[in-house]
């Protein structure tokens, strides 16, 4: 497979709540939405291409987290992975490309998503600005807002199985604002709140512009309709079975990875083999019997080996058996 690497794309792994306290948690990854429908216009009418895919992404796993549906590991340990691969701004729409992130992930499913529209209700006019360039001082339109109009968003999502490629969830929502202005931007921004390379939605500058509303609205509709998905998550049940490779101190290295199904966070088991119990017909073994050494909780994940932290009641060694 191609090395995948160049996007600074967002790649947020989730954990679905257990509804019964039982079930087996799913795990989404999110990418940065895709904006190529919009990005001539935003380039045409503020001279910039910021990153507005990046910044409704981060403002949908804030969403998401605060629902209380999801839970998310820090952004930077996906980062550090997107960073490893050949990935690029127009692979963020593409199922198949998104999939096999999510199998490198080794995560249940994928989000990618679109943004569809972003500007005013006024047809003739796509894009709002943003607060970088030559207006980095304030948000404005400068002479793209001329008379009283209301901000429009929308943004689309899919949610793809990792294993197969498939898309088996899609959602859609449109966001719109309350208040209508001669700008969509308004007053009160900076070039502050344009954050690498992407807008800082989450700022409460950009939250309170017209335009802010209606990203709000959007991106609040489209989680609603993502934790009802939930429900139609593949369930991928995962035996990881592997050995430790090398033991210094505490940290241990495993022979297994990603593609086993082995995450960052998980805690396995480590256990020495002793006797191996024999059928006496056919010599074949049967059953081996293990001594229980302690836990090793993983830190790093590539696809083919993992690192962890050990503890347990005696040191672990290079052959001994790790497992769920």
């Amino acid at each position: 497979m191609p090395r995948l690497s160049g996007m600074s794309a967002v790649l947020v792994v989730l954990s679905l709540a257990a509804g019964a306290g039982a079930q087996e948690k799913k795990r989404v990854a999110v990418m940065d939405f895709d904006y190529a429908t919009v990005r001539s216009t935003l380039s045409a009418e503020f001279g910039t291409t910021a990153d507005i895919g990046k910044g409704i992404a981060d403002l949908l796993v804030d969403r998401l987290v605060n629902g209380g549906v999801y839970s998310v590991i820090e952004r930077k340990d996906l980062d550090k992975i997107v960073a490893e691969q050949n990935f690029s701004n127009s692979d963020r729409a593409d199922a198949n490309s998104a999939a096999k992130i999510g199998r490198i992930l080794g995560v249940d499913a994928i989000v990618v998503g679109s943004i569809t529209q972003f500007g005013r209700d006024d047809k003739n006019t796509g894009v709002a600005g943003t607060a970088v360039g030559g207006i980095a001082s304030r948000y404005g339109l400068g002479g793209a807002g001329r008379r009283q109009s209301k901000a429009v968003v929308g943004i689309s999502a899919r949610l793809v199985n990792t294993s197969t490629g498939e898309i088996f969830g899609s959602a859609s929502a449109k966001g719109e604002s309350k208040r209508s202005g001669t700008t969509l931007l308004g007053s009160g921004g900076s070039s502050n709140d344009s954050a690498g390379g992407g807008l800082n939605m989450q700022s409460s500058n950009f939250g309170n512009t017209i335009i802010g509303e209606a990203v709000a609205e959007a991106v609040t509709n489209l989680v609603a309709q993502l934790q009802e998905a939930a429900a139609k998550m593949p369930t991928k049940v995962l035996t990881v079975d592997g050995l430790v490779a090398d033991a210094t101190g505490d940290t241990l290295v495993l022979n297994i990875g990603s593609k086993a199904g082995v995450k960052v966070g998980d805690k396995l088991s480590v256990s020495r083999v002793g006797r191996e119990i024999r059928d006496p017909g056919t010599g074949k073994v049967i059953r081996r019997m293990e001594d229980a050494l302690g836990q090793v909780v993983i830190t790093e994940v590539d696809e083919a080996s993992a690192v962890g932290k050990f503890t347990g009641t005696a040191p672990a060694a290079v052959g001994d058996r790790v497992h769920n």
